[in-house]
């Protein structure tokens, strides 16, 4: 009896203290789901195919957990039109608000951006940041013709109107940052009447608070009284692989890699059955060719950087005494100079990369150059040649006009001399005529 009432106080002391610890675990759990969630990830990038994925992933994750609002804050110089359109497609399909934050200041939201922006539920920029120029241009870096340049821009002038429309926008002039590239700060898109946009915010905090007990208009035309007071904000990023890849997509990752893959294969090509270089060289292609038909790419300084590896590999087979190797060093600098087709400056290559690259290569182009005329300069050291200016013995008398014999490279040789060597004289080989030594003393 004594134990079992032993047993069942400890027990209840057990429980008692498990009670005590899980109650404001319990608390904190049940403060947190009647918190509102709110979705916060940033995209600081060009649009394409990876950044797209991330927004989309987001959303799915918002609309899975019902989150009361998704924020993306934007800084982007613009993008590809086809990754555009599919992330608006899953911002309209979203069950979740999305708002579209431009900030910090400084930032922009041009061409694609632009087109986000007016698109998303809630607008948003932070003071000192723009939006607009969305006039659509080619990604390949090639000109279109008049027809073709016309058809795009009425797509997207199209496009941007009917986004406008719906969201209760200023239709004209998102019109005009399509057909005529024109721009507007916060306070111009927010003054305009209609506005571009619904509130100027310093950060998302802001933003939020801001936001909370404002009614928005979804674009099936319900409407939706967002709760962000006390909301519990949780960080979305991008997964290993889509921060690798987009990492890759920008120019001058995109340029190394293409510089890295051309000489891998480059000195694979010198140095045949070396392995390494060739698979570090055919790798390094691929990931910049994944990349550089996400970027607006000239292909003349393609070809350029292109002429100037093959120059740089000719000047081993071709004596041109440098020549080659000064014209590749040129080609190398004006391709890689010409390489992106863009005004944006994050879609431009920076000097301190095409500066230590060319260097590099000049440097690795000068010392095989070196490496080449000291091999074509250096003796034979092989075959009959290779025997010329060896040490011989004289194994018979040899006089002149008189064939004799000599021992060389432990083979016995005929051969001749045009002064008197006795037997056993150290000599020389000064000449090979057919199978016959010409020696003199040594």
């Amino acid at each position: 009896m004594r134990d079992r009432l032993a047993w069942s106080f400890f027990r209840a002391v057990v429980l008692c203290a498990t009670a005590a610890f899980a109650s404001p675990i319990l608390v904190a759990q049940q403060t947190d789901a009647q918190s509102p969630i709110v979705y916060s990830a940033e995209v600081n990038s060009v649009i394409h195919p990876v950044s797209a994925e991330y927004m989309i992933e987001t959303l799915d994750e918002a609309d899975r957990t019902g989150a009361a609002l998704v924020v993306f804050t934007l800084r982007t110089p613009g993008g590809l039109v086809d990754s555009t359109r599919d992330i608006v497609s899953r911002m309209i399909a979203a069950k979740t608000p999305v708002a579209l934050f431009v900030g910090p200041s400084g930032s922009r939201a041009a061409s694609a951006g632009f087109l986000l922006t007016i698109a998303a539920d809630v607008a948003a920029m932070a003071p000192g940041t723009h939006i607009g120029a969305a006039h659509p241009v080619s990604g390949d870096g090639k000109s279109m013709d008049e027809t073709m340049a016309k058809k795009s821009e009425e797509d997207v002038a199209a496009y941007v109107r009917t986004l406008a429309s719906a969201r209760h926008r200023n239709v004209e002039l998102a019109t005009e940052a399509v057909r005529s590239s024109r721009a507007f700060t916060e306070t111009e898109a927010l003054n305009a009447s209609p506005p571009l946009i619904d509130l100027i915010a310093s950060d998302v905090p802001d933003l939020l608070k801001q936001l909370d007990g404002r009614t928005i208009r979804r674009f099936d035309g319900r409407t939706v009284v967002l709760k962000t007071a006390g909301a519990r904000v949780v960080a979305i990023e991008m997964s290993l692989r889509q921060r690798v890849l987009s990492a890759i997509a920008h120019p001058d990752i995109a340029y190394l890699l293409l510089s890295l893959g051309m000489l891998g294969l480059t000195i694979e090509l010198w140095s045949p059955g070396a392995v390494l270089p060739g698979v570090v060289g055919g790798v390094s292609l691929l990931l910049a060719f994944f990349a550089l038909q996400l970027l607006p790419v000239n292909y003349a300084g393609l070809l350029l950087i292109l002429l100037g590896l093959i120059l740089f590999a000719l000047e081993i087979k071709v004596a041109s005494y440098g020549l080659l190797t000064a014209g590749g060093l040129v080609s190398l600098i004006f391709g890689s100079m010409i390489l992106m087709d863009s005004r944006a400056p994050e879609l431009q290559l920076s000097l301190r990369v095409i500066v230590p690259v060319v260097v590099g290569f000049s440097a690795i182009a000068i010392l095989l150059v070196r490496l080449g005329l000291a091999a074509q300069a250096r003796p034979a050291v092989t075959g009959i040649n290779g025997m010329v200016g060896e040490r011989a013995q004289a194994i018979t008398d040899i006089e002149p006009g008189v064939t004799g014999r000599v021992s060389a490279h432990g083979e016995i040789w005929q051969a001749t001399s045009a002064e008197p060597i006795p037997q056993g004289a150290r000599v020389r080989i000064s000449q090979i005529e057919g199978l016959t030594l010409i020696v003199r003393k040594d």
